[in-house]
């Protein structure tokens, strides 16, 4: 299939960067760092105010990226050395091709933003969900929504061998889902607000996270270059963190949107709908089990297992804790 043919590129792309050099323009004062557009965040407050650079006492370059893909590959090429909101997939990808990478902190968990959809017709929740069994699913095999679905299938005691699982990706699936050519999609973003037209989900994105079903995206880092600067990496987790208690507890929202909008490239209202979706845990809540202190490595696990299940990947880790540094965040709380 075309997306398996994508994600096994991508490996071996990454297997062959691997090797490459990492160079940090630290002599130079300045680093680069990954970022993606149309996706709105509380740090892009602090970087078009200049707050990075204030802090880390180094000019900060930013680049905007399309995939989390791409960002792995320009860590690999030491092009970017640091990464803001790279999904976990295209991490977990990267990694498990062998590339160095570290996990830094959660950037952003959007539990209600992927998600499983029944149609409406089938009046099928949470209660009634063993009568999926013998129904007709739309998934996007090798991806976090494929790992949700069989997470959910398991906590719901429906066996996967009963549903028939169609591989579409999420436009297809909330298209089929809308004809009424399958009875159930799994997916994220705006398709899966389209499919909500048509249907409703089986558990909550709090929900899911309660039952560690985590969607998340990280700040990731080379590890070479974490040990290298590890006071600069703190530096940078702790104006993210700033940033988003200010965005938290409500006291700099009003202020920052017309930044973060002016910055992503999207209207206020989007920013505020978007954002609305979205959870920014802190420091605490991050160094915790359920995220960094241990469920975050377990979920990686899972989710590359899903991978190499499709056969996206060769091969799975066989820990993907190493790939999780608590170090520079635990600095950060302290600052």
């Amino acid at each position: 299939m075309h997306m398996k043919k994508t994600l096994l590129s991508a490996v071996a792309g990454v297997a062959l960067m691997t090797g490459a050099t990492q160079t940090f323009a630290g002599g130079h004062g300045e680093i680069t760092v990954a970022y993606f557009l149309e996706w709105p965040m509380p740090f892009q407050y602090a970087k078009e105010n200049g707050t990075y650079d204030e802090e880390l006492g180094v000019t900060v370059n930013w680049v905007s990226f399309d995939t989390g893909t791409a960002m792995s590959a320009a860590m690999a090429s030491g092009d970017v050395q640091i990464a803001v909101s790279q999904g976990v997939p295209p991490f977990v990808i990267a990694a498990s091709a062998g590339q160095d990478l570290q996990v830094l902190d959660v950037a952003v968990s959007y539990a209600e933003n992927d998600n499983c959809v029944v149609a409406s017709i089938l009046e099928v929740d949470k209660d009634s969900a063993d009568e999926l069994a013998g129904k007709k699913a739309a998934v996007p095999l090798g991806t976090a929504a494929h790992y949700g679905f069989l997470k959910q299938m398991e906590h719901f005691g429906v066996d996967i061998a009963s549903i028939e699982v169609v591989d579409m990706a999420p436009p297809e699936g909330a298209a089929a889902l809308a004809q009424g050519s399958v009875d159930m999609m799994c997916g994220f973003g705006g398709s899966l607000r389209t499919a909500m037209e048509y249907g409703n989900v089986l558990l909550t994105g709090a929900e899911k996270t309660e039952l560690g079903i985590l969607v998340f995206d990280v700040t990731s880092a080379p590890a070479s270059f974490v040990a290298e600067n590890p006071d600069l990496v703190a530096k940078f987790l702790a104006v993210t963190a700033k940033a988003n208690a200010g965005w938290n507890d409500g006291s700099m929202v009003e202020e920052m949107i017309p930044v973060i909008a002016q910055d992503s490239g999207m209207d206020e209202q989007a920013v505020r709908d978007f954002m609305a979706t979205f959870t920014f845990p802190s420091i605490e809540e991050q160094l915790s089990q359920g995220w960094l202190g241990g469920n975050a490595a377990t979920f990686m696990q899972g989710v590359a297992q899903v991978f190499v299940d499709s056969g996206s990947i060769p091969s799975v880790l066989g820990s993907y804790e190493g790939a999780v540094n608590t170090g520079p965040l635990q600095a950060a709380a302290d600052m």
